[in-house]
């Protein structure tokens, strides 16, 4: 079981996100916007961060970028979940230090496999 932090602004899909993860056994942290992830991932210590990109506060984008400022947490995946798959979105993502990009709309069985393949890349159980 993994502990993974989502951020998500959207409450319909943060539900949907952590009833997904939730049933594939994993702990689920959620915050809000980008600024409540930087503040909560040093305190939670997760497994995994999945973010959105476009969050009120501070985007997906600016928070992957501060959290990989933070030794304690800049070796924890990033993961970034967006419906703006055009190449530059994408390359921003990774540029800011994500590990992945997945599009919306997903299955929630399709996250949960992806999100396990990221997991056994990382040896995280």
């Amino acid at each position: 079981m993994a502990r993974i932090l989502i951020a998500e602004d959207e409450r319909d899909i943060r539900d949907l996100i952590e009833f997904t993860l939730m049933f594939a056994g994993h702990q689920v942290i959620k915050a809000t916007n980008g600024a409540e992830a930087v503040e909560l991932a040093p305190d939670v210590m997760p497994d995994l961060i999945m973010m959105d990109v476009r969050m009120p506060r501070m985007t997906g984008y600016e928070a992957c970028r501060a959290i990989k400022e933070i030794d304690a947490v800049k070796h924890i995946p990033v993961v970034f979940l967006s419906a703006k798959g055009q190449d530059s979105e994408i390359d921003t993502g990774l540029d800011a230090g994500a590990y992945e990009y997945i599009l919306k709309p997903f299955a929630p069985e399709q996250l949960t496999q992806r999100i396990n393949e990221i997991l056994a890349k990382f040896n995280i159980e």
